[in-house]
């Protein structure tokens, strides 16, 4: 008996796109951004929040995280800040703010909408707020960095 020229290989039966998404809001570990650490209790011990304030933690932190510069992280994680803020406009470099945070917080399949965004100016330090909705929530919630 001859052996096959070519191998044959099984070919894996394909997933759709969308059955890989978890959009349950999963609870996790408290995160104080004032202080930049984990809320603790009396006895040490990580304090537990609802999916939803992990859900508004995770919006905060993808604001604050710079693409591209953890190696453990996509590159579809993260925002442009740097690039962003580094004009002399501050009409440019909010119109460019705002894109990069809804970018980075549209990459989420939680994420619903992201809109109303505010800038303030203290000198040449910016700040922002803007509002999140999730999927499936009735409110918004309201980051600001």
């Amino acid at each position: 008996m001859s052996q096959p020229l070519f191998p044959v290989v099984e070919v894996p039966e394909f997933i759709p796109e969308d059955m890989g998404y978890d959009t349950q809001y999963k609870r996790s570990v408290r995160w104080d951004p004032a202080e930049g650490d984990f809320v603790r209790d009396g006895a040490n011990r990580m304090v537990e929040c609802d999916g939803r304030e992990a859900y508004s933690i995770w919006c905060f932190k993808i604001a604050q995280t710079e693409r591209y510069r953890c190696l453990a992280y996509p590159d579809s994680i993260g925002t442009e800040m740097e690039r962003a803020l580094d004009n002399d406009d501050e009409k440019t470099v909010e119109s460019m703010v705002q894109r990069t945070i809804t970018d980075a917080i549209m990459v989420n399949p939680r994420t619903e909408e992201v809109r109303d965004f505010v800038f303030s100016w203290d000198g040449d330090n910016m700040h922002c707020r803007f509002k999140v909705k999730g999927i499936g929530w009735d409110e918004e919630i309201t980051v600001t960095i």
